[in-house]
């Protein structure tokens, strides 16, 4: 009798509980592998979509001319004849050195300089503070057509068209962008730490330097990267700036070897897709080199409070 009962809970069999209660535990499970599944399976798809144009640009610069819009992502004539010849056909190697020059000088003088504006409005306190910083978001607003004239004027006066200057000096004076980016993430470090590094002696640059920006550190990055990717892809200052084939970026020695290659002269397609591919890769590897920090720039955000 007391065994029977002691088998028996609410008058249903102990055997028939357990059993009921792991399939219970069981459907969250497997509500929860559908629901993974389909997230893998969604971002697959979107991946194999957004990675395609790539792909099928890489696959087109080993192709022979005949065959190069022909949609197939294997070459049924494998050739590198193209990456020999673009070498040939156009001054690749110095168009690749001067847009190396502008990036890093655009990427590193408005990091520099965007921090420096962005740690004056998020530290220091006067009056007037947050209307001069409205008016500094108030520049976003400008279209760039808007300023394209005046600027052009600017640098044609000061003798600098046809040189790579106006590529990278106006960064000297900062982003908008940036500088509202990195406000927020010194803002968001503990004030008591630089009244304490204050009170240890430590003057503002130093505060700067050696508290302020190493503790944002992902922000910088991401800043660095965000503009090291724009200088790299800039073509319509090019457009406006460079007249000589010496001082081409590889945007506008792209552009040029379309009017040369392309509508302008006979079709040689090959050789402009293969020098796209050559100047896209660095930018690839660039993303993969510093995608950590874009992981890092979001967790740091989230944080704020």
């Amino acid at each position: 009798m007391t065994t029977t009962a002691s088998r028996r809970i609410g008058g249903l069999p102990f055997a028939e509980i357990i059993a009921e209660e792991a399939m219970n535990d069981r459907r969250p499970r497997k509500r929860g592998r559908v629901k993974r599944a389909l997230v893998l399976s969604a971002l697959v798809i979107l991946g194999v979509v957004f990675t395609y144009p790539f792909i099928w640009l890489v696959s087109a610069s080993f192709k022979p001319r005949g065959e190069v819009f022909d949609n197939a992502l294997i070459p049924r004539t494998f050739t590198l004849e193209n990456y020999v010849a673009v070498w040939q056909e156009a001054p690749l190697a110095l168009w690749l050195i001067n847009t190396v020059l502008v990036t890093v000088l655009a990427a590193t003088t408005v990091t520099i300089s965007s921090a420096m504006v962005a740690w004056g409005f998020s530290y220091f306190r006067f009056r007037g503070r947050d209307m001069l910083f409205g008016v500094v978001l108030a520049t976003m607003m400008l279209p760039g057509a808007v300023t394209m004239i005046p600027t052009f004027l600017i640098w044609s006066g000061l003798g600098a068209t046809g040189t790579l200057v106006p590529l990278w000096a106006g960064n000297l004076f900062g982003s908008a962008f940036y500088i509202f980016l990195l406000r927020q993430f010194f803002l968001s470090l503990p004030r008591d730490l630089f009244e304490a590094a204050r009170i240890d002696g430590a003057n503002n640059w130093i505060i700067f330097t050696r508290i302020a920006a190493p503790l944002c550190k992902p922000a910088l990055i991401i800043t660095l990267l965000f503009e090291a990717q724009a200088a790299w892809t800039d073509l319509m200052r090019g457009l406006i700036y460079l007249r000589d084939s010496s001082t081409f970026t590889v945007p506008r020695g792209l552009k040029s070897l379309v009017d040369q290659y392309g509508f302008g002269g006979e079709w040689h397609w090959e050789i402009i897709i293969t020098a796209s591919v050559i100047t896209t890769v660095p930018m690839i590897i660039l993303f993969f080199v510093g995608q950590r920090h874009f992981v890092d720039s979001a967790a740091t955000s989230g944080l704020k409070g």
